[in-house]
This record gives C-alpha cells, structure tokens and sequence, in this order.
C-alpha cells in the first residue's frame, strides 16, 4: 500500500528523527569529497531519509542538521527546511556560529543543537517513535534528546574515534596531534555514552562489530545489528548498449593520451585514511598494468591544492609527485571538479572500458562506493580490512588486497583486466549481489521491523502536555537558580534581586535547581526569606517538585528510572580507595552520594570507565573537589530544567539558569540564557566566551540582578548584540 503526501502531514504511521549534523546536506546535487566532512555518511542519511520515507508504515522522516549561513558554500544549506517529499523533510537548525565549521569545532554547540531539536520537535507535535544519531557528534545530540523524550535511542557510528586513533597512531602521528587536530578524546566520550544508552546500535557488517565496537566498554553485542546500506539502482546501473559518452568523459579525456584503454579508478575524499597514493604506486610499478590500463583519480572537489584543510593537501601533493617522479602523464586523470551526477556515469565508464574499480583505503567501514561500482556492472579490487569482506562475500565480483601491499594490489587490478572472461563472471556476479542484498527497499524494510521491536522495549512513560492550572501555566519565561553560593550568600543582594523578581517578573516562573534534598531546601530558603518556588529541582535534578505543596512530578521519577541500579552501584564505588558514602540522609531513591579524597581515589574517567566495564549506566556529577554524586543517566540540573521547560511549554531561550559550580555546568550550556556568579568556582573558566554564559561580576544573588540587565529579561530576553551566537 502506498502512503500519501496528505497522510504524512496529519502524522499518520511512525514518526522518525534523523541526526546528522556536520558537512553539507540537501537533497540532491550532493557535494560529496568537497571535504573531509561531506562524504559517504551525507549520501547515507539523505537515501535513508528517502528510503523509510517511502516505506507504507512511516508517516514523517525529519532529518535534522546544521544550517549553514556562509557566503562560501550555497544558499540551499541557509534554508530552515527543504521537503524532499513523501514526508521527508531536511530540517536545519542553528548550532553555533553560522559560518561553515569543520566536525571538531562544533562540539562546544552541540547541547544548543540539541535544545533547538527538542524544539522543533515540539513544535511537530507528534512524538518520535525513535531518535537516530549518526556519527559521534549526532549522537551527543540523540542521547539528550532521546533521553528528555523517553523514546528509543538507535546510533549509527559511521566512523569510529577508536579506530581512526590506532590507524594515525601505526602511522606515526603523535598522540599531542591527533588530540589537537581530531578531539579524539571528546569524540570517543561521546562516543561510549551513546554506546551506553542506544537501544540499537546499527553496523554495515559483521567486521564493525567484532573487530570495531568490540575495543568499546560499552560494547554490547546484543544492541548491535548489521543492516547494510542499499544503494538507489535507479542510478547505478550498466552501461545501455549505444549510449553516447557522458560529458565527464570529456574532461577525463584531455589527461590521457588512449582514453578508451580500461580504467583503473578510485573515487574518494583526498583523506590519508582512503591510501589514494598506494595505488598510484601500485600503477606506477607494474609495468603490464601501465601498458594496458589508465588510472583515474577521483578525490573531490578542488580550485587550489594548497587552499585545502593539510590532510587533503598533503595527500594530493603526494599524489602529485608520485605521478611526476614516475613520469605517469598521459597515462593518469585527476580532475579537479566533479558533479553528483557525474558519479554514476564515472562507474559506468569503468564497464564501458572493461576496467576495474578500487578502494584502496586503509580501513573501510562499509564501502559504499564499492556497491555503486558493482551495481554499474564493475568488478573491484579492495581493502581486506572493514565491510569490503562483508561485499565481496556476497557478490564475490573481485578481490581483496592488503591496503599497503602495492604489489598484490597491482597484480590483483590486473588479474581481472587481462583476462576477459573473468572479468564478465565478476561484472555478472556484482549485479546480481547488490540487487540481493543491497536495495534501500530491504533495508528500510528490516529497520521498521526492528523498530517496533524496540518500541515494544521501551515500553515509555510519556508524560502528556496538558497546561495545568496555575502560574506556570501561564509564564512565558523562567529563572532557575542554584541555591549555595550562588542565590544564598548576600543577603542586600538577595533582597534587591527579589524585589526586582515580585515587581517586574510577572509571567516569570521562580525555580531552584539544587545538589540539596527537598527538606533541607525548603529550610535554608525558609531561613534567607526566599517565597516559595514555582519549582523545585533538587539533588542534583533526581527530584522535581511544584509549589506549594510541593507535589512531586511522578512522570519525571518514572523517566528517570531507566537504567538505574543504585544497589550495584553502591557495591562498586565503596569498594574503591578514597570514596565514603555520605550520611543515609542525603541519599535518596535516584541519588548516590559519596566524598571524595581526591589524593587516593580513582579519577572521574577511571570511574566512568569501570562503570562501562561492569555495564553500569549513570550520570557523574563531580564538584567542589570532594563531592560525588551518582544519578540515573537521564537526570541532572541541566535534564531537569528542560524536562521542566518542554511540560510547561517555556521556551528555553527564555529561561535564565544561574549557577556557580561544577554541577551546574550542563544547565548553562546550550540555549538557556546562563549567568556564572562572581564567585564561582574555577571548573566553570572553560565557559568564558560562550555568548549564552554570561560571567557576572557581582557574587551571589547580585550576579543574577546583573544578568536580569544583561539579557533584559523582563524585556526583549536575549542575548545583546551579536546575532552570531551559538
């Protein structure tokens, strides 16, 4: 049965959010190998988009990522939203700068990114069936949004900071530099916390999961599904008998002195990581190959080599002096420009040439550019590392090679050229495997059964969005504040402030977001003569109350339960050296209090780390040097608010949070308005020059008046100035 455009509009069937953040997306005319960013992964989301959008039970396919408003890339990545039809939407949204960033500049914007995609979400109306994040970044993003909705987390890792750390390292890069390049260290962090939450976690082949996610502690292999890509056979497919040569042809022509001689091609990112220089030399060292075949380099898109980020500059001035040092002009193509387009008709001209495609890279997650060749009617020569195994053992249409042997690569190329018949069982056998094994209809078909499994699993508490009566049903904006140190310490200050917050904050919501227990909240605010709160956030965010009763919200006490074994918990940090539990008073049902003696106990990572180990999940909240707290992974001061901003409808642009703290921190990133007290502690510096983290001078109770001007709260509410803001 066939959906309609009409029925996706009204909601009907599953509702699925697609997160993929860095690079270039739009529809079509993908600008695949412009750089690092935009690759393989691009193409992956958008069919996938495309693909489940056309599936009879999927209602809405949104698929979220960054807008980009730069003068040096095209307009179409500045649209909010483009409809790819069939219900398929590419929605763009702010995350940082506007300027086009590379993948390891965005980190510092991506809790914005995720603020801003839980609004988009509600402003749909319809609740995910599932959230998918794609790459480390994206998943950063789904655990959040996933985690504030209750709905199931699915990841797909695409390229993982494991791996490509080990690689640069057996290359001889330092540690120091691929830190400071790659943010490797942040990107793996992001990387086992999606691992720890995901439902299902989606490989390209078995390799991925036993040899990849295996280095992981939260590797579990049970979460792990393969489900290869598809490929659109609409596009890629053989040469039709009598078809004129395409105008790429035309441009590869003025490089070869015979262009009809068979291609030898590889079709890549000039990435270090995709080998392109150990075909050169492959090509270049063997005389037969020379003679009977020309090379064809495809590595992106290019004005100026030395205009390019320094891998892929580096890569293709290797490249260039390779052809140089063997004299190989006349017998090599590489041009500097492509279209989208132009890839399909670039594979056919391998078969049409009764050439040979090759992925030479080092390591090759899946190896989609090797199920397009084979769906154009190529035979390969790949990798033997990664998801060529998984391709050549159902299509068996090449060879595989060790990416660094260039002798067997060589020979393996010219294995197939040289002999004809064998080189038409190989072109029969690819098309026949893909068209099993590697159509979008399959894989959207497998992914919707899965899905329902995991809905099943979920069984979640979604909370309803009714407004309650009240004031909070009636506020428009919200100050939340932590309590010691930052509201309570001044009492003039204090006074002042609240006298501002009864005279001018009408509409405004009150909240305390706090590590106390609920009792002894009440109590010191009791003491200072603070009203009572609209709200109330308490240890460390397990706890949310609304006054003046102090009714408990039940539905966030069940949301946060997921995962959370505090006995096993308990058990694991007592046995380590320099952790004591607190008194059983500030204990509470999902909270674990210890202190700390920073001089014999384990570091927080240690920790983190043997929590993955012994598959236990929770949320590490560290401050003042000495206290600990454990909490369920979906709950902290930073959780809370927003669970509290999206029940009561509060835009959280509109939401002033106030902290001094390290466990504040997650509270004031993203798209609140933030104010740091004078007197903060120094784990909060690294926050200086976010425009949305306002750094008061004044201390306590009198930085939050300060920041009452400085975002003209009662007013306008934003940040001043500058609209260039994360």
């Amino acid at each position: 049965m066939k959906k309609t455009q009409s029925k996706a509009r009204q909601g009907e069937g599953l509702y699925i959010v697609l997160i993929s953040i860095h690079g270039l997306v739009r529809g079509d005319e993908l600008e695949l190998g412009r750089d690092a960013d935009t690759g393989g992964q691009i193409k992956y989301v958008v069919e996938l988009a495309r693909a489940l959008g056309a599936h009879p039970e999927v209602g809405r396919v949104d698929l979220l990522t960054r807008r980009v408003v730069d003068n040096r890339v095209a307009d179409d990545y500045a649209q909010p939203e483009e409809d790819l039809g069939n219900g398929v939407r590419i929605i763009r949204l702010d995350c940082g700068p506007r300027r086009y960033l590379r993948k390891e500049k965005l980190w510092p914007y991506l809790d914005c990114f995720a603020d801003n995609a839980i609004k988009h979400v509600r402003q749909v109306g319809l609740m995910p069936d599932v959230v998918h994040g794609h790459y480390a970044d994206a998943g950063h993003v789904a655990v959040r949004v996933a985690g504030l909705m209750g709905v199931p987390l699915v990841q797909t890792g695409h390229s993982l900071g494991r791996i490509k750390r080990e690689r640069l390292l057996e290359k001889g890069a330092s540690s120091d530099d691929i830190e400071r390049r790659y943010h490797i260290s942040r990107r793996i962090e992001a990387e086992e916390e999606v691992l720890g939450n995901a439902y299902m976690v989606i490989a390209s082949t078995r390799q991925e999961v036993d040899e990849q996610y295996a280095l992981y502690d939260h590797y579990r292999p049970e979460r792990m599904v393969v489900i290869p890509p598809g490929t659109d056979l609409s596009r890629f497919h053989p040469p039709r008998a009598r078809a004129p040569r395409p105008t790429i042809y035309q441009t590869l022509r003025r490089f070869l002195k015979d262009p009809d001689k068979p291609m030898v091609m590889a079709l890549s990112r000039p990435d270090e990581r995709k080998n392109i220089p150990t075909l050169v030399k492959a090509y270049a060292e063997h005389p037969e190959l020379r003679k009977t075949a020309n090379l064809v380099i495809v590595a992106g898109n290019r004005d100026s080599i030395r205009e390019m980020d320094r891998g892929a500059r580096d890569v293709l001035t290797e490249v260039m002096m390779l052809i140089d040092d063997h004299d190989l002009y006349g017998s090599v193509a590489f041009p500097k420009h492509h279209s989208a387009d132009d890839v399909p008709d670039l594979y056919r001209l391998v078969t049409r040439t009764r050439g040979v495609f090759v992925n030479p890279a080092l390591t090759e997650p899946f190896g989609l550019t090797l199920i397009e060749a084979c769906a154009s009617g190529a035979p390969i020569v790949a990798t033997e590392d990664g998801g060529p195994r998984d391709i050549m053992a159902h299509c068996n249409s090449g060879e595989l090679v060790h990416p660094l042997d260039s002798r067997s690569m060589a020979e393996a190329i010219h294995g197939i050229i040289s002999d004809p018949a064998r080189w038409k069982r190989l072109s029969d056998n690819g098309l026949k495997g893909v068209r099993k094994h590697y159509a979008w209809e399959g894989h959207a078909d497998n992914y919707i059964k899965r899905l329902k499994g995991l809905r099943r699993e979920a069984s979640r508490h979604r909370r309803g969005q009714q407004r309650l009566s009240g004031k909070l049903s009636q506020a428009d904006r919200a100050l939340i504040s932590d309590i010691d140190n930052t509201l309570l310490g001044d009492r003039a200050a204090l006074r002042v402030m609240l006298q501002r917050l009864k005279e001018q904050g009408r509409g405004v919501a009150f909240g305390i977001a706090t590590g106390r227990r609920l009792d002894s909240a009440i109590q010191v605010l009791k003491e200072w003569g603070v009203p009572t709160p609209d709200v109330m956030i308490t240890s460390v965010g397990a706890e949310i109350h609304y006054g003046p009763e102090m009714t408990e919200d039940q539905g966030w006490s069940r949301h946060i339960d997921h995962r959370w074994s505090p006995e096993a918990l308990r058990r694991l940090l007592l046995d380590l050296p320099g952790i004591t539990s607190q008194p059983a008073v500030d204990q509470r049902r999902h909270k674990l209090s210890f202190f700390v003696d920073p001089t014999k106990a384990p570091g927080m990572k240690d920790i983190e780390r043997l929590l993955h180990q012994e598959d236990l999940h929770a949320n590490i909240i560290y401050s003042h040097d000495h206290f600990l707290d454990l909490l369920p992974v979906r709950a902290s001061k930073g959780f809370a608010v927003r669970y509290f901003a999206d029940k009561w409808g509060i835009p959280l642009d509109h939401t002033l949070v106030a902290g001094d703290s390290g466990n504040d921190e997650d509270m004031l990133r993203g798209s609140t308005l933030g104010v740091v007290v004078g007197n903060h502690q120094p784990e909060l510096e690294h926050l200086y020059g976010f425009k949305r983290v306002y750094f008061a001078d004044a201390t306590h109770a009198g930085g939050i008046g300060e920041a009452f001007d400085h975002y003209d709260f009662f007013g306008r509410c934003g940040v001043p100035g500058d609209d260039d803001e994360e």
